[in-house]
This record gives structure tokens, sequence and C-alpha cells, in this order.
């Protein structure tokens, strides 16, 4: 079932953002007088195709991966002198940027009415209360504590952990002061804490912010007893059942699951003792590890899990916006996570944040069918948060893609003359290179991830 999430997810996910944008550009063409001859979603072989009464061709092609705007151009063919005022490059320099920006434009719109959407729809988050701070921790040095209450993050308000996250992910790589609002239990005050960074997580493979800072989230307590194994886990390869209770590891005492849970990942590949209570008798069950991720962000692996815990009702709140204020979120929700993919780019490219974050079609297939799966709040989340990454990546300053015509406009606009095809040429050229090795550099971290 979860691989047909993932496929019918994928292929929605690409077919709504790909269509979309190419609808951009469509539109505002039409508006600029250009004449439109096909427009495609998908390449390759046509599975639908059909006429306006313009004498455009819609197209629906097998290959989902894309689509394009096919225009009237005097530069790909020879065109009849009656239809010269209708090709693309004819018409004046700020309607060509109009055109091409639009489809990236469009893609940001659709991302704001997604989020208007989830607004409106409201979601449950758990509050972000600390269970515990690590001793010696950059939270333990800031005086964070457990059973406070994390309300804002540099002033950012926090209504639960994904937003806490978020907040936090922006300052990765980075150095100078963290502030922290927090409320003690029982008061309402807030007060802010600050969380000296120093180079933080600068180059981490697999940044976990909230846990590097030294914090634990406040869950409610799971017994350590289990109700599923990963078929291809060490846990089923040891024997173990669900049913079992873990009583200790090693012979220290389980608490509870969390407890487990810390002790698994801090021993990647070791062979350990599973002390466990089956049937009124206790049984010794050797286990060897598995070890999940590389150097240092290796982390252990039993592939067992319980049941979930039932949250206390005063630990969660509804988060829900009517539809004016949901317009004003949904504006935003789309600003701040188009600013976030932008440093995300910028600390790439400076090497504050590792390469290996980037994800390919794989990562993206995978997270669609989560998503999917998890619910229509969260699909449309992902598909906001994807929106807005098409979006961005269009308008990066690179010959071939969206942005990169828009450069050469630009200068064009600037200088009164356009840009020589020689160097239109050597700009696509490197354009393609640059765009197929990072394609090649986000494939070959999914296939690592896998």
């Amino acid at each position: 079932m979860s691989a047909l999430y993932m496929i019918v997810g994928t292929l929605v996910a690409l077919g709504v953002l790909v269509t979309f944008h190419e609808f951009g550009h469509f539109w505002v063409a039409r508006r600029c007088g250009v004449k439109v001859l096909r427009f495609s979603v998908g390449f390759g072989m046509p599975l639908l195709r059909w006429h306006d009464r313009h004498g455009t061709e819609f197209v629906v092609a097998a290959i989902p991966l894309g689509g394009y705007v096919k225009m009237l151009d005097e530069r790909e063919g020879e065109v009849p002198a009656v239809m010269a005022h209708l090709s693309f490059n004819r018409k004046p320099v700020h309607q060509r940027i109009a055109i091409v920006a639009a489809g990236p434009v469009a893609n940001f719109l659709l991302a704001l009415v997604f989020f208007w959407v989830v607004a409106m729809l409201g979601s449950q988050q758990v509050r972000p209360v600390i269970g515990q701070v690590q001793p010696g921790s950059l939270a333990a040095v800031a005086g964070l504590a457990a059973g406070q209450e994390i309300v804002s993050v540099d002033g950012d308000a926090t209504p639960g952990w994904s937003a806490v996250n978020m907040a936090l992910v922006g300052r990765l790589g980075e150095s100078g002061h963290l502030r922290m609002g927090v409320i003690e239990p029982g008061s309402s005050a807030p007060q802010v804490h600050t969380v000296a960074l120093d180079h933080w997580l600068k180059g981490s493979d697999e940044p976990d912010p909230i846990r590097s800072l030294g914090l634990q989230p406040w869950r409610p307590a799971l017994e350590p007893v289990l109700a599923e194994l990963d078929p291809d886990g060490p846990a089923k390869a040891a024997g173990l059942q669900p049913g079992d209770r873990l009583v200790a590891l090693d012979g220290k005492a389980l608490g509870d699951w969390q407890q487990l849970v810390d002790t698994v990942r801090e021993q990647p590949g070791a062979a350990v003792t599973l002390t466990v209570l089956r049937a009124g008798a206790q049984v010794q069950v050797p286990v060897t590890l598995a070890s999940r991720g590389e150097g240092k962000e290796a982390a252990g692996y039993l592939g067992a899990g319980v049941k979930p815990a039932q949250w206390p009702a005063d630990m969660l709140r509804e988060v829900r916006y009517g539809p004016l204020d949901g317009i004003a979120e949904g504006a935003r929700r789309t600003w701040a996570m188009t600013a976030l993919t932008l440093d995300s780019l910028k600390k790439m490219l400076f090497g504050e944040l590792s390469v290996k974050n980037l994800s390919g079609p794989i990562t993206i297939a995978k997270v669609a069918g989560a998503s999917a799966q998890s619910g229509l709040g969260d699909f449309l989340n992902f598909l906001a948060y994807l929106s807005i990454s098409l979006g961005v990546l269009n308008l990066l300053p690179i010959p071939v893609l969206d942005g990169g015509h828009l450069l050469f406009y630009l200068i064009e606009w600037v200088r009164g003359r356009p840009v020589s095809d020689r160097v239109q040429g050597w700009g696509i050229q490197i354009g393609i290179s640059l765009v197929v090795g990072v394609m090649l550099l986000a494939l070959i971290n999914d296939l690592g991830r896998l």
C-alpha cells in the first residue's frame, strides 16, 4: 500500500506543480500576444493530445518529469511574415521578462494557496515542552531546563515542535546568539535565554537541530513492549517477538522505550544482550545492532517499534485560521520557506551546510508517498514546500533555467541590445553542465540514503 501511495503521490505532485508552472508561462504569453504552439505536461510519447480554438496543441506525455510551453519564435524556425508579430522574439524585452518570470511566480502563488488551505484546515500540534536537557549541552549552558515551554525562537512564535525545528534549521552552520523564549510551568511571562552558536552543525550530513542543542521533547512514557518488527531488522533476526517486554539491555534496567532508543542509537553495529520478559519468564536474547548513517552521523538500529502513546489533552493544541487570517498565514509561510530555501542554497555554496542535504527524485517520491498516506494537510504542506523549491531553483541565474533567460533579458534591457548568440551559447553549455552535475549529486545522495 505504501508503494501505491508513493507512486500516486509523486504523479499528483509532479502533475500539479509542473502544470501550474507551465500555465504561468502560457497565460502571460497569451496576454502578451504570443502564439503558443504547444503546452506539454511531461516529455516523450504523447498519451493525450487536443487543440483549442487558438490552434494550441495540449499534450500529456509519458515521462512526467517536467513540461514545457513552445511558443512561436523566429530563432527556432521560419515564421510566415503575417505571423511575425506573434513571435516571442519580436516582443519588447519587458514582456519577455514577464513571460519567463511567470512560471516561478505561479509556483509561489500555488504554495500560498496550499498554505492558506492548510491554515484553514487546521492542525493538532504538540506543545514544545522540554522533557530533558542534556548536562553540559548548549541548552544547559544557556539555562534551559525540563518543564519549560519554548514559545519563540529568534522572535518567531513556535506553537509546536515543527515550528521550533524549522526555526533552528535556519541557523545551521552559523555563529552568534540564538534567542529562545520560554515560559516556566505555571507562569505566563516569557523569559529569553541566549544560546551561543559557533559554526553550529557546520557541514553536518544529517543535522538534528533539537537534539544537537541537548534538548529532548517531552513525551508520554512508552512501555518497552514490542508491537511491530522490521522484517529485515536485527530484532527480527535475533528472534524477538511482538508482545515481548524489554526489561534490560546489557544488564542495565530499562524504564521506558525512550531509554532503549537513546541507548541503541549510541551503539551502531554493537553486539548487545537484551533481557526479555516473555510468557512470564525472562529470556536473554543476543542482538547485533545495525548501523545507519556514516562516520559521526552513524546511529544504532534495532528494527522494532511500540504502540503509540496517548497524549494528555493539555499537551496538544489546535492551530486553525479563518479565511482572512489564513491568507496572511499562507503569505507568511511562503515568504519564510522561500527565504529558508535561498539561505540553505547560500550555505551549501559556502560550505556552511553539507551538500549531502540535497535531495533528488527518490527522496521526493518517498516523502510524497509518506505525506499522502499521512493525510490531506500533510500532503498539501509537501506540495507547498516542493512548489517553493521549484520556483526558487528556476529563478537561479543559470542558463537553461528561467533565471538564466531572465539574466540575459535584464542585461539586454540595461544595454539596449541583446547578449550575443555566442555568449548565450557558452552560457547554455555551462548551465547544462551545472544542472546535470547537481542532478547527479542529488541522485547519489538519494542512493546513499537507501
